[in-house]
């Protein structure tokens, strides 16, 4: 066989990508402090050179896998021949050296669009964050280089045929949901580079968080898709039907969207009026941290998950080094200078500044909360003081009743004022919000479903809390219009944005809420002929098959669905695989989605005899959960399209003016242009 050499081209590229991170982090930051526009330059093409090389190598990767060259040790541990093209393509990163790869592909995207459009900002403001940019991806790729090369070669022994790709793996979530948690745990790292650069400059004005905001809600945004998809993933091919397992990469992935849902509300409060700018730089720092943290429980061996990579100690110790280093420094730099950019704005406790000064206090508590239950069970293994798990109780005797807290005052920020607002106002706001919601939602459970649930009934409550008071705030900015539409036509980006993203939480609520307490679940033996009724469905398995796909072989069950009292029906198909490479069995759910509820159905065991344990289930209004997740990260680019960072996006570039006009580059501006 052939052998291709561009698993070395793309190793040559990553070191060539590491010489200009290192001049990235270097150069433009020593220009920023000397006051030499021409050093500060260097950030754009540094940038630019890194993301192309890093891109060059991401796709030498993706072309080992796509020519099946076995010769590559990633290759040959995680792909096949009998794989499906669209698998190998997903399966670069569904491992530990291309998961790294990929995410440093996004750190140096995301670091080049940065600098691309900071057109607004000083120069030295640009040169700092993309040193700090640079930084980062100089630790990430040192990392890949040291210890997690993705093109180590197998010769001159190389395999005929690779290990293939883990089973659990080839499925359409693998394609969407790492890139997309990716997206959302590397786009922090520019708010993160921004909150340090504000630090290392000593300027922190409405400016800068009207830019770091949109890169925020971005970031935010990807994040949240990320985790609706890992739900989403998880509710369907693991074969139980549960949508969160409180399993402690799913808690990794949550700590930065606790901590990024704060960061948010924080910037906003900052750039309207210009408090808690203190309190914003230390959350931006911790939610990149936590990210970082997340990257480490993945992929340092330290967990036992069916998301994370098993790999040896040293990749352990250098993530943790990187972990440590990034922290550290990070809050010593805050400490020595968040003095010179705080000061003090007063404000009354019932405003609109006090209810999200108390929510982001709220995030951080659960978030404290979430990283205790993850965290504490490793700490005392790795001290060698037992061995403790912490599951589900734990998680929900907590996060259930500090979440409903929240919900309160998510229902009071958006009615209220700036600085202050008066209790008489507020009440009259309010009151009759809180008696529809209370009405609605315990009489609901009693209309719609066979009993009444007192957690379901307090779900609606707190989801009508924080809908209804949204309605009545836009009923308020509206009725001094000339027409309804008139009035809507006034309201920014922003705003709507605000308002999906409250709206999902909302959905969220219900679903969780409804799933949780209303979820039926039969596990019977079926044969051929047999039957089972859950929740007015009758489930009648009426024929047994086999079958052959790409890479595994399959039993297949056809069950006949029918409800009751009524003639028609439909057919649901679950089977159990296995997976010929690596003899794995594989469950395949069946699903019959509905807005309202699914229909779940699952092979178990064969129990011989020609019958086999099935699961089935009634799941009513478990979309709801995911579709809450699109309602929020819908409305966090929503407020990314708002004209105010538009403008900041599509302003004229200095550079490229002076080029052309011939004249002298402005190289010292101080202050960001409103």
């Amino acid at each position: 066989m052939q052998i291709q050499m561009i698993p070395e081209i793309g190793h040559f590229a990553l070191v060539i990508a590491l010489l200009f991170a290192i001049v990235q982090s270097v150069v433009p930051l020593a220009g920023a402090a000397l006051r030499r526009p021409l050093w500060m330059a260097y950030a754009r093409p540094m940038a630019a050179g890194q993301f192309l090389f890093v891109a060059i190598a991401y796709a030498a990767l993706t072309a080992s896998y796509m020519l099946d060259d076995f010769s590559v040790l990633n290759v040959a541990n995680n792909s096949n021949s009998m794989l499906p093209w669209y698998y190998k393509f997903s399966a670069v990163w569904g491992n530990h050296e291309g998961s790294v790869l990929l995410w440093s592909m996004m750190l140096a995207g995301w670091g080049y669009f940065a600098v691309r459009y900071s057109r607004e900002l000083p120069r030295d403001m640009v040169a700092r964050v993309i040193s700090v940019l640079g930084m980062v991806c100089v630790g990430f790729l040192l990392f890949i280089l040291v210890t997690s090369n993705p093109f180590e070669r197998l010769l001159p022994q190389m395999p005929q045929d690779g290990a293939d790709l883990n089973p659990l793996l080839q499925d359409i979530g693998l394609i969407m949901h790492p890139p997309m948690l990716y997206m959302g745990y590397v786009g922090f790292s520019v708010v993160f580079a921004f909150a340090i650069a504000a630090l290392l400059g000593g300027r922190l004005d409405a400016a800068w968080a009207r830019w770091a905001r949109p890169w925020t809600n971005l970031a935010w945004a990807f994040l949240t898709i990320g985790i609706a998809l890992g739900s989403w993933w998880a509710y369907y091919e693991l074969g139980w039907g549960g949508w969160w397992f409180w399993d402690p990469v799913e808690n990794a992935s949550l700590l930065p969207w606790l901590t990024g849902t704060a960061l948010m509300h924080s910037l906003a409060v900052t750039e309207k009026r210009g408090s808690f700018k203190s309190w914003t730089l230390l959350l931006a720092i911790t939610t990149f941290s936590l990210s970082l943290l997340g990257t480490f429980l993945v992929r340092s061996g330290v967990l036992t998950s069916v998301h994370a990579f098993a790999n040896d100690p040293s990749r352990g110790f250098f993530i943790l080094m990187l972990l440590g280093i990034t922290v550290g420094l990070s809050l010593l730099v805050f400490a020595l200078r968040a003095p010179r950019v705080s000061h003090k704005v007063g404000f009354g406790w019932l405003s609109r500044d006090a209810m999200l000064l108390i929510n982001n206090i709220m995030l951080v508590i659960l978030t404290v909360t979430v990283l205790l239950g993850t965290v504490y069970p490793l700490l005392l293994d790795a001290l060698n003081l037992g061995k403790i798990s912490v599951g589900p109780p734990y998680f929900n005797a907590l996060f259930v009743p500090l979440t409903l807290l929240m919900c309160v005052f998510m229902g009071m920020g958006p009615i209220s004022r700036w600085k202050d607002t008066s209790s008489k106002l507020l009440i009259q706001r309010l009151w009759l919000s809180a008696v529809v919601a209370v009405v609605l939602g315990m009489a609901l459970p009693l209309i719609f479903a066979e009993r009444w649930s007192a957690p379901v009934a307090i779900g609606i409550i707190a989801a009508l809390w924080i809908v209804l008071p949204m309605l009545r705030d836009l009923y308020d900015k509206t009725r001094h219009a000339s027409s309804v539409g008139a009035g809507l036509k006034k309201l920014s980006l922003a705003y709507w944005g605000m308002q999906l993203g409250h709206l999902g939480v909302a959905v969220t609520i219900i679903g969780v809420a409804v799933v949780s307490n209303y979820n039926i679940e039969r596990n019977v033996r079926m044969s051929v002929g047999d039957s089972v009724s859950v929740a007015g469905y009758t489930f009648t398995m009426t024929e047994l098959a086999s079958r052959r796909g790409p890479n595994f072989l399959a039993d297949r069950a056809v069950i006949e669905v029918q409800r009751d009292g009524r003639t028609r029906s439909f057919t649901m198909n679950p089977e159990k695989r296995l997976y010929i490479a690596r003899g794995m069995p594989m469950t395949q759910v069946a699903l019959r989605p509905g807005f309202f509820r699914d229909l779940y159905v699952a092979m178990g065991e064969d129990l011989g005899d020609n019958s086999w344990a099935m699961r089935v289930q009634y799941k009513p209004f478990v979309r709801w959960l995911w579709l809450g997740g699109l309602l929020m990260a819908a409305g966090g680019v929503l407020a990314v399209a708002d004209k105010r960072y538009r403008r900041l996006a599509t302003a004229p570039d200095p550079e490229e003016a002076a080029a052309t006009s011939g004249a002298k580059p402005e190289g010292d501006r101080q202050e960001a242009t409103a």
